[in-house]
């Protein structure tokens, strides 16, 4: 699959799951409950213990009806390791160029975490297929508006401060998809396998973005 076909589903779906769990089992069972919900795309970090052994596993169980990435990539290396456990997109809390070129090489899409403007135009000229704004908490979808003022090309997404409060108010500031970690998968439906809160907090999310984007128009 080519960077551009993975951005684009992505952003169809609307959301990435950013997921820390302790298993790979575990982790098969919150993308199958994802993906029920309508998110398709889910985010390993490499924070998650034996993340490219969950990587590998998820990947291989979910097929192509699923994206799974990886997050939390400092170095080329790491996203070289990932993608060769099977990995569809990489992501990074930072704008490293190494990162964006091993992920190019490998043809897997790249999303690069900046905060200032200059931060962010870099990453985008850089080649980053969209940039993470992170954290988004800070200046919230007043700011993602503010960015795409003068920068209107860039394609942002917002991790951190992102729950069903302001999701569609990212979503009308010109995020192209959103970023969400616990407010998506708490560690108490981790905790106690309630597979269904999962698929019924990612529904509520998708309709968030359906409905923003709806309204934009």
């Amino acid at each position: 699959m080519g960077r551009a076909e993975t951005v684009a589903r992505i952003a169809a779906s609307g959301c990435v799951a950013v997921v820390r769990a302790k298993s790979s089992e575990q982790l098969v069972d919150v993308a199958k409950a994802l993906k029920e919900g309508g998110i398709i795309a889910i985010e390993i970090t490499m924070t998650t213990p034996n993340a490219l052994e969950v990587i590998s596993k998820v990947s291989k169980e979910l097929g192509s009806s699923a994206l799974v990435g990886v997050g939390t990539v400092l170095d080329a290396a790491t996203a070289r390791a990932a993608i060769e456990a099977g990995a569809e997109f990489v992501v990074s809390p930072i704008m490293t160029p190494e990162v964006i070129a091993e992920s190019h090489r490998h043809e897997k899409a790249c999303i690069c975490g900046a905060f200032t403007p200059t931060e962010i135009f870099a990453a985008w000229t850089a080649g980053a297929e969209v940039v993470k704004v992170f954290p988004a908490s800070v200046g919230g979808p007043d700011y993602f508006k503010a960015i795409k003022g003068p920068l209107p090309q860039v394609k942002l997404t917002p991790t951190g401060g992102v729950n069903l409060t302001t999701a569609g108010n990212f979503i009308k500031a010109g995020a192209e998809f959103l970023g969400v970690g616990g407010e998506l998968v708490s560690k108490d439906a981790l905790a106690t396998g309630n597979w269904k809160l999962i698929t019924e907090t990612a529904a509520r999310f998708i309709d968030e973005v359906r409905r923003a984007r709806a309204t934009a128009k």
